[in-house]
């Protein structure tokens, strides 16, 4: 193996390191979300006003821009 195939190797190894652990804290926070998601967010469904609807539509707009980014659809697409 060349030195220059010894380092793109190395470097392959680092990259697949730091994208399991960016994965893996990505993996937590869709569970922390899915947990607060089964729990209303915390709002009271007998009493929810029109902050919590503003603040989940928000939050709404910014997993579908996550998602259109990587299903490139919207303004991502092409």
């Amino acid at each position: 193996m060349t030195d220059r195939a010894a380092r793109a190797a190395r470097n392959q190894e680092r990259s697949l390191a730091a994208f399991l652990a960016k994965k893996a804290e990505f993996d937590a926070l869709l569970a922390e979300l899915r947990q607060a998601s089964d729990d209303h967010f915390g709002a009271d469904p007998e009493a929810v006003l029109w902050g919590e609807t503003a603040w989940l539509a928000d939050a709404t707009a910014k997993l579908k821009d996550i998602a259109d980014q990587h299903f490139r659809r919207g303004e991502y697409a092409g």
